[in-house]
C-alpha cells in the first residue's frame, strides 16, 4: 500500500523583527507562498488526512494559511516541538509514530532537516536546481511512500513531484 509524504518548508519569514527565532513571523511573501502551497493542493486534490507542523510561529502559520486554502480545520494540526530544529533522525521519528492507517500526511518544518529529509528517502539522486536550494520557503515535496511508516528508510520513496511559489 502506497503513502504520500507531503513536505512543506515553512513561508519565507522575517528577518527585519527583533525576535527570537523560534518567534519569528512570515513576510508577506511568506503569507502568498503559503496560500499558493494550499490552493495547489486544493486543485490536485492531495488533501492530507493528518498535518503535523513545527511550532514554530512561521511554520504554524504556514500549515494555518495553507489548511484554510484548502477549506480543512487549522484545529486538526498537531503541532509537535521536536520538528522545530529537527534533523533527519528526528524527522524520521516523528513519521514513524504515525498510524501505518494514515496513507497522506503533511509535515510543515525546516530547512536544514526538510531538505536532508527528502534527499535520504527519495529511490532517485534529485538534481541541483540553478540556485542550490532544493526546498526554498512555501516549497513543497511530494514523495509516494512504498513501506509502513515505522519502516521508512533510505531510498524508500519516489519523489512525485516538487512544486515551488511563484514569486
Amino acid at each position: 500500500m502506497n503513502r504520500e509524504l507531503l513536505l512543506l518548508r515553512h513561508g519565507k519569514s522575517d528577518w527585519g523583527v527583533n525576535i527570537d527565532d523560534f518567534h519569528r513571523p512570515l513576510k508577506k511573501r511568506g503569507i502568498r507562498g503559503a496560500r499558493q502551497a494550499g490552493e495547489w493542493l486544493q486543485k490536485q486534490q492531495l488533501l492530507p488526512e493528518t498535518i503535523i507542523s513545527s511550532p514554530a510561529e512561521r511554520a504554524i502559520d504556514t500549515a494555518n494559511i495553507v489548511c484554510e486554502m484548502m477549506g480543512l480545520c487549522q484545529q486538526s494540526i498537531l503541532q509537535e516541538q521536536r520538528i522545530y530544529e529537527a534533523d533527519l533522525k528526528m524527522l524520521k521519528q516523528v513519521l514513524s509514530e504515525l498510524s501505518n492507517d494514515i496513507q497522506r500526511v503533511l509535515l510543515v518544518g525546516h530547512n536544514p532537516g526538510m531538505e536532508e529529509l527528502m534527499v535520504h528517502l527519495s529511490a532517485r539522486k534529485i538534481r541541483m536546481p540553478e540556485d542550490y536550494k532544493l526546498l526554498p520557503t512555501a516549497t513543497l515535496a511530494r514523495l509516494k511512500i512504498s513501506v509502513p511508516w515505522d519502516k521508512i528508510e533510505k531510498n524508500c520513496a519516489e519523489l512525485l513531484e516538487i512544486k515551488r511559489p511563484d514569486k
